[in-house]
């Protein structure tokens, strides 16, 4: 029986394969440059350099950014919406609101579908689901028709208060298939069952422009692997930290679109907790952005929105997570002010930094390192080797000699730009939601987060930094720890006071059905199968709501109730236990379990860190240049503590300890930096 499980995370710069094998609990870990062109060929170049046999594959995990990369770029196909008459603008109208609410020539994007291929026919339902304008079939063919004559085979079915009755969108789609048998069509009431029509709309139209693309990836990728000979499923993470097989993909590719920037958080979750901490905050520095996620009680914050586009939202649970553009090919220069600045915009994969040496003649974080010492020659391996000339090079022309600055000096003022921006990201997760990150460990890991995690540490006051294993791969290793995972809403409003607590349990069985068989539908026996209850709350007169979890049985409903007001105070530091609640909308989470490694973790030992592989000079600020050891990570046991500078080379990536003394570290900041050794 196989026993061997394979996660790829592609990232911007490098893709990264984590291979475990049940039976020897053992782990093997290979990065490849990353092909934005073409994302499947990073992959199956993982495959080769990994020496997999995909014969011997029991679990083929994937992190994707082909969803991400596409609401970016806007690379759609000819896509159309079909909606009720009068509603044809909700996607242009949105909610009024702006990112920069006092610029007012700074306009949000336009919708994902322009206006000239947006559509009405005549139906209409009411808030409660009662039909007042049936659908015009007659209308509803001759636009399908129309359709099939422009040759338009991506649709999105978006009728108002269709959430209550979604007979019209069904029967649109009907006649759709019909006229066009090839095309795929997206409903509002399928993807996306809430009220508000905006949000609604454009959570569907985002799915069908994504169907075409990512399902090709997917089934592109689902075959290579089976020539191949790999037997199982392709499992796909989602947003929300569950994964998706190809089959739930083709009908609701919109749960890709936070993919790749889930498994992390997912990782530093469990590596935190394998290590013993139930607060951590996520440093996960990559080569294009640094992604940061706030665990708190041993629990990941969910988010029920997300976008790439402000205004552009997407309603579905998401791992909240918040990207900025810091990563090790992120690009220093100077703006109009004459101040360096850092990010966002990025070298990526190709040209990449200068020191590549593959075109790119701009500096950047990885560059900067390159100066200091902190890198040495190569990285990834032996993958891409490093020119340190021509880094210094791209530093001196681009901010060394624009600022009258010394090389070592820009070079220094280029990561400590970086540090700052990540370290105020840091504060927008904790401080900002009430927690104070002294109260957390910092998990730094990614292709760069342990060369910056030291130092963004003492920026916040964080005590501890974390650092695990093969931190480059990490996101890789959080594909192989998460579960088949759905989501399903009813809405369902009305004082929770006069609520029919009968008529609530049986939309909860209802959903339970539905769930029940759809992961039977994906291969999960019953015994891994489990159902979470949520219900959706708010004070009387509130629009925004708390989901809280839910019981079954007599007095469910009333223990959500305490719940809600307890959550609600600790969300907003507010409560009114005296006023009317609303019950808004019930919620289902359905789990498929996966069988995961059983990562170990040895007992953490305090030690000296021995003999240094070798010695480089390295460049620290204020001390100068110092002559610093160089550790081999697999030489290192569990536990290791330095009070010195040095720096540790792995796989893939390098840790960069500060040269602070032993009495700084215990009297004022107090860091430590543990290698945490996990089997």
């Amino acid at each position: 029986m196989s026993s061997v499980r394979v996660a790829v995370d592609v990232g911007g710069t490098f893709t990264d394969v984590c291979i475990f094998d049940d039976d020897t609990q053992q782990m093997r870990v290979t990065k490849v440059p990353s092909t934005p062109s073409d994302p499947m060929v990073a992959v199956m170049n993982g495959v080769e350099r990994g020496e997999i046999d995909l014969g011997e594959v029991a679990l083929f995990s994937h992190g994707t950014t082909v969803a991400t990369n596409a609401l970016i770029t806007r690379n759609f196909p000819a896509a159309a919406l079909v909606t009720t008459r009068g509603f044809r603008d909700v996607l242009e109208i949105r909610d009024g609101t702006k990112d920069d609410l006092w610029d007012a020539y700074n306009d949000v994007s336009a919708p994902y579908i322009r206006r000239r291929d947006r559509f009405e026919v005549s139906e209409r339902v009411d808030y409660d689901g009662k039909t007042i304008t049936p659908l015009d079939e007659a209308e509803a063919r001759d636009l399908a028709e129309l359709l099939r004559r422009r040759g338009v085979k991506t649709i999105a079915v978006c009728f108002l208060n269709s959430y209550a009755n979604a007979a019209h969108e069904t029967r649109m789609r009907e006649i759709l298939e019909e006229v066009i048998p090839d095309a795929t069509v997206s409903t509002s009431a399928e993807v996306l069952p809430e009220i508000f029509e905006y949000p609604r709309f454009n959570t569907a139209v985002a799915n069908a422009v994504l169907a075409p693309l990512v399902s090709g990836y997917v089934n592109r990728l689902a075959g290579r692997l089976r020539d191949g000979g790999y037997r199982g499923d392709l499992l796909l993470l989602h947003s929300g930290g569950g994964s998706m097989t190809p089959r739930l993909v083709e009908k609701f590719p919109v749960r890709l679109a936070a993919s790749g920037i889930a498994a992390g958080a997912i990782s530093a979750k469990h590596i935190a907790q394998q290590c013993g901490y139930e607060n951590a905050v996520s440093l996960d520095m990559g080569g294009t952005s640094t992604d940061i996620a706030l665990v708190a009680d041993g629990e990941l914050r969910v988010s029920q929105e997300w976008q790439v586009e402000y205004g552009h939202p997407i309603i579905f649970p998401s791992i909240e997570v918040l990207t900025i553009g810091a990563g090790g090919g992120s690009l220093a220069h100077i703006d109009i002010a004459g101040s360096l600045r850092n990010g966002p915009q990025s070298a990526g994969a190709d040209p990449g930094p200068a020191c590549y040496g593959t075109g790119g003649d701009q500096p950047t974080n990885t560059d900067a390192n390159v100066v200091l010492g902190r890198l040495g020659t190569s990285l990834a391996g032996g993958v891409k080797q490093l020119d340190r000339s021509l880094s210094e090079r791209a530093i001196r022309r681009v901010i060394a000699e624009p600022l009258g600055m010394g090389l070592e000096e820009a070079a220094q003022a280029i990561v400590a730009v970086a540090n700052a921006n990540m370290a105020d990201a840091v504060r927008l997760v904790s401080i900002r939601r009430g927690y104070d990150p002294r109260d957390f460990a910092l998990l730094a890991f990614g292709g760069a987060g342990a060369l910056h995690g030291a130092d963004v540490a003492r920026e916040l006051g964080i005590p501890t930094v974390v650092v695990p294993p093969n931190p480059g791969v990490t996101s890789a290793m959080g594909c192989l720890l998460v579960d088949i995972q759905h989501d399903f809403a009813q809405m369902y409003t009305g004082l929770a006071s006069g609520a029919d607590e009968e008529g609530i349990e049986q939309a909860f069985v209802t959903l339970e059905t539905e769930a029940s068989a759809r992961l039977r539908h994906e291969g999960v026996s019953e015994e891994n199968a489990m159902l979470q209850r949520k219900i959706s709350m708010r004070y009387q007169g509130q629009w925004r709501s708390l989901q809280v979890p839910m019981g079954s049985g007599p007095g469910a409903l009333a223990q959500a109730v305490r719940t809600f007001h307890e959550q609600y105070e600790r969300e907003f530091a507010f409560r009114q236990d005296d006023a009317p609640v609303e019950v808004y909308q019930l919620h289902l989470g359905a789990v498929g379990k996966i069988p995961k490694p059983s990562f170990r973790p040895a007992e953490p030992v305090q030690q000296a860190p021995g003999a240094p592989a070798e010695r480089r000079p390295v460049y620290f600020g204020v001390s100068g240049w110092l002559d610093t050891p160089v550790y081999d990570r697999d030489a290192l046991a569990a536990g290791t503590e330095f009070s010195g500078p040095a720096i540790i080379n792995q796989l893939d990536s390098t840790t960069v300890v500060p040269p602070y003394t032993r009495a700084e570290i215990d009297e004022w900041l107090n860091i430590r930096i543990h290698l945490e050794e996990i089997h």
